[in-house]
């Protein structure tokens, strides 16, 4: 794990409390999120590849009981040890594990989806092709990856100081065209796109992108 990894691990370990303080109801406040969600589930029900879903770069688990009240069953992983204690703590009806979005523990081929919901946003460059192929590799033919993400210039910012907590990590608020590029370079078909437009200079475009993996052709 090289040094600004351990760092984002290190940081997310230290506001994990916070997050679960003022994450828990953020969809009651977020109508377009909950719409881009609920057409994940639509879709994702509709494939019939069966229910189980991955919650990738889970947080503190705020997504899986929304959706389980859907009709999916979320297994969510996350880098950081300590949202995982969080998250099985406070959501104890779901699986939770520790892992590195670079190398997930779901076998080939075995998710009807996955939802990244504002995890993107941490990859480097460099580290954005190995994930996006490991996330196409988790995926049914047939299935669906939906993502969340800050729509911007894809710069890297310093994020964390607002917290008072001492903790800084790397985030990247990469443009809609740079985010659906990269999904379908590892193989995604773009479904639908769409965000919300900033409402201030300190508070980004949010994105929204779900994307398909296409169904394996019969060889003639």
């Amino acid at each position: 794990m090289d040094a600004k990894i351990e760092e984002l691990r290190a940081a997310h370990d230290v506001l994990a409390e916070l997050y679960a303080e003022r994450l828990t109801d953020a969809l009651d406040r977020m109508p377009a999120e909950r719409a881009v969600l609920d057409l994940f589930c639509v879709l994702a029900l509709a494939a019939g590849l069966g229910t189980n879903v991955g919650d990738v770069g889970c947080g503190t688990g705020r997504l899986a009981p929304y959706l389980s009240a859907k009709g999916l069953a979320p297994w969510g992983v996350d880098l950081s040890p300590e949202m995982i204690r969080v998250a099985r703590r406070d959501h104890a009806a779901y699986r939770f594990d520790v892992a590195d979005l670079r190398e997930l523990p779901f076998e080939d081929a075995s998710l009807v989806g996955v939802v990244c919901w504002y995890s993107l946003i941490f990859l480097a460059p460099a580290d954005r092709q190995a994930a996006f192929g490991e996330l196409y590799r988790v995926v049914r033919p047939g299935g669906y990856l939906v993502t969340a993400f800050k729509a911007g210039t894809s710069q890297v910012r310093r994020a964390g100081r607002s917290s008072n907590l001492g903790v800084e990590f790397d985030l990247y608020w990469q443009t809609p065209q740079e985010m659906e590029q990269g999904l379908t370079d590892a193989g995604f078909t773009t479904v639908f796109w769409g965000g919300v437009p900033a409402d201030g200079p300190d508070s980004p475009a949010q994105g929204y992108l779900l994307t398909q993996k296409a169904v394996a052709q019969a060889p003639r």
